[in-house]
């Protein structure tokens, strides 16, 4: 019996299929590259980079308010296959890289030295440089005498202040003694009427004090919020590229110490530095977190004062307590911060413990690094400290958060605990493991050329040092009980 069956009906993709083979491969090629892709719309946060199908005002996986915006996004048509990219004619071409002028990226001092230090040498035309701090901490009074130092040699700058007006930075000037006549300000919050100023000032050095007060009307948002303070910058960053024109902008924190913002702020300027301080301490540092110009490790000294900031070139003076007899509970060591060799003081005290609960206060050093080197003294060198009162705190206001430091802690806490003062000419240089042995630390030569710079004759080591400043002696242990031990053989001198 013979069946009569109908041919099915071609489906969509046989029909492109077939007309693919109609035409033959390379029309169909240009069919697709005529055609092109479609445009769809979606909505990327720029905090996580979350997409959502719909504008939402709080991202739903970070939380974060008004950083959703919306993107076009290209899709090759159904069946399209490989298109091919579109090429367009640079207007510049490319050329080796051993015929561009290096002169164009060259440093200009600011006149302030340890901010110099910092940046690697100065101010690069064009560069957009962040400078971020707590409230209070000296921000405006330190870029007041950049400015000043800069429009000293000759060279125009523009303030302008979205926090306070031009007479309030007046008074500043006058107390401090910053004012010039090629220093130009401006009380602006506005981001065109800010370009406007530049355009008509045409300065050398612009402050922007701060990103988060500056607004414009071009985008939505509030001021000092993600949009607002991304275009800001955008806009701040293309006019230093365009002119030449180096620009320093002031930035907000949060309270965990972040910068304001969106996390982008940071990567489209060149320079980021961060400001610290405590309110208690006349000591300020400008720390090197990004330098596309530079070393991205460096640290700047400074000291507030009421009649101004001033470099701090020397500051390892800062950070010990002169006496004229050795103390017990006393040690000294030399920190890296960045690569600036600083030299540092610890100091401990053992009291006894009230009602059987021992407590532990420590000031400018990891309380858990302290906690772990009781634990070691203990354990490995058999000292019975762990049921006393244990009080730690370093001079001046600084923080050790290297391990080298870690020696010097347990030497500290071991002549207090034994009240064998150690000499003032010995430092110490080491981390401590659990196992109670010492390792080396890196930077170690630097560390023991600044000791030895400042005067001091003996360090205690791990093994394994070879190069050794002249005028220096290096006694080297294995563990910390070996520690203790030269120690004592060094106070009993």
């Amino acid at each position: 019996m013979l069946v009569s069956r109908r041919a099915p009906k071609p489906t969509r993709a046989g029909t492109s299929l077939h007309r693919h083979h109609c035409v033959g491969a390379d029309g169909y090629r240009q069919h697709v590259a005529k055609v092109g892709a479609k445009a769809r719309s979606q909505h990327r946060c720029s905090e996580c980079q979350h997409v959502s199908a719909k504008w939402v005002g709080r991202c739903p996986d970070c939380g974060s308010w008004g950083t959703v915006d919306e993107i076009a996004v290209l899709t090759p048509l159904s069946g399209s296959g490989s298109m091919a990219a579109r090429t367009v004619a640079p207007s510049s071409p490319a050329v080796p890289i051993s015929s561009i002028d290096p002169g164009s990226t060259r440093h200009f001092h600011t006149g302030v030295s340890e901010l110099d230090r910092v940046l690697g040498g100065g101010l690069v035309p064009g560069s957009v440089t962040l400078l971020a701090g707590d409230p209070g901490v000296g921000k405006s009074t330190l870029l007041l005498e950049v400015v000043h130092r800069w429009a000293q040699s000759g060279r125009r700058a523009l303030y302008l202040s979205g926090e306070e007006s031009a007479g309030q930075i007046r008074l500043r000037a006058e107390r401090t003694g910053c004012t010039h006549d090629e220093v130009f300000l401006a009380a602006e919050s506005d981001l065109q009427t800010a370009l406007g100023h530049i355009e008509q000032v045409k300065p050398t050095l612009i402050v922007v004090d701060s990103v988060q007060t500056m607004s414009t009307a071009e985008v939505d948002g509030v001021t000092g919020g993600v949009t607002q303070v991304r275009a800001v910058t955008t806009a701040l960053t293309m006019a230093a590229k365009s002119t030449g024109v180096a620009i320093i902008l002031v930035g907000h924190v949060t309270k965990d110490g972040a910068i304001a913002g969106p996390r982008s702020l940071e990567h489209l300027v060149d320079v980021v530095l961060h400001f610290e301080g405590d309110r208690n301490s006349a000591l300020r540092m400008v720390r090197g977190v990004k330098n596309r110009f530079g070393a991205a490790d460096e640290v700047g000294c400074f000291l507030l004062h009421d009649n101004g900031i001033e470099g701090v070139a020397d500051p390892s003076g800062l950070f010990l307590d002169q006496r004229p007899q050795p103390v017990s509970g006393t040690s000294v060591t030399v920190t890296l911060d960045g690569k600036r060799p600083l030299i540092g003081e610890v100091q401990a005290l053992i009291g006894s413990a009230s009602a059987g609960n021992p407590r532990r206060a420590v000031s400018g050093i990891d309380s858990a690094r302290a906690a772990m080197i009781t634990a070691v003294l203990e354990k490995r060198a058999h000292l019975n400290v762990g049921q006393n009162d244990i009080y730690l705190s370093t001079v001046g206001g600084m923080r050790l958060t290297d391990p080298s430091s870690d020696l010097a802690v347990a030497l500290a806490i071991a002549s207090a605990y034994a009240d064998i003062p150690m000499p003032t000419t010995v430092v110490a240089i080491g981390e401590v493991g659990l196992a109670g042995d010492l390792r080396r630390v890196t930077g170690m030569d630097r560390r023991l050329a600044e000791a030895a710079r400042l005067g001091f004759d003996c360090a205690v080591v791990p093994p394994g040092v070879k190069d050794v400043p002249t005028g220096l002696t290096v006694m080297s242990a294995d563990n910390i009980s070996g520690a203790l031990r030269v120690l004592k053989s060094i106070a009993g001198k």
